[in-house]
């Protein structure tokens, strides 16, 4: 019975779950955090918490040691995001591997998108003529995640938040400043879906 009723919980977790159920939980984790922990939820600040961690104590205590966007109370402020970001990697794990469904694919009008671009090996959810060792060391994949991962990174930083901190915490919070960036991320994915991408893929 017990077994059963486990296989039972399995096969309803492996199904994806539809946006009117995902969507709300997302919603609802942000008054959660802010009323039970006085946080705001965000992702890219682990970044910084993480390089204000690796600078030793006796760097700290010297001015011209750390610059000060780095000097401040990470303990305090930050561990509990950086125990956050250790969650959604094993969340992620976990998903991956004991969740996975068997019809786990991507779309076919998203294949098909990609073959035109020069896509050719889908063996996996992540094309790897970019997302392996050879594609990295490729003119388009350092581009693409050498490049693109350093703009989204600074572009995160300099927005002061990212999608889930502007797109989720702050718009949740009715934030002016939250909704022009989000406006610009938009744009900026438009932008670089429709036009930069497709240069790149044909280097």
């Amino acid at each position: 019975m017990v077994i059963e009723m486990f296989d039972s919980l399995m096969e309803f977790l492996r199904q994806p779950w539809p946006w009117y159920v995902g969507g709300p939980l997302i919603g609802l984790f942000v008054p959660a955090l802010l009323l039970l922990t006085n946080r705001a939820f965000g992702i890219s600040s682990s970044l910084q918490h993480i390089v204000a961690a690796c600078f030793p104590r006796s760097l700290q205590r010297k001015p011209a040691s750390v610059p000060d966007y780095f000097r401040y109370d990470w303990r305090g402020t930050g561990a509990w995001n950086l125990f956050f970001i250790v969650g959604i990697i094993v969340g992620g794990f976990i998903a991956g591997v004991l969740f996975a469904g068997p019809d786990m694919e991507i779309a076919a009008s998203t294949r098909a998108d990609l073959v035109q671009l020069g896509i050719r090996d889908f063996s996996g959810l992540l094309p790897a003529d970019i997302y392996s060792l050879d594609g990295l060391f490729s003119v388009r994949g350092a581009l693409l995640l050498g490049v693109g991962g350093f703009l989204v990174g600074f572009g995160a930083r300099y927005a002061d938040g990212c999608t889930s901190g502007h797109g989720v915490f702050g718009m949740a919070n009715l934030q002016l400043s939250s909704l022009v960036v989000v406006i610009g991320f938009f744009i900026g994915g438009f932008f670089m879906t429709h036009l930069v991408l497709p240069w790149i893929l044909k280097l």
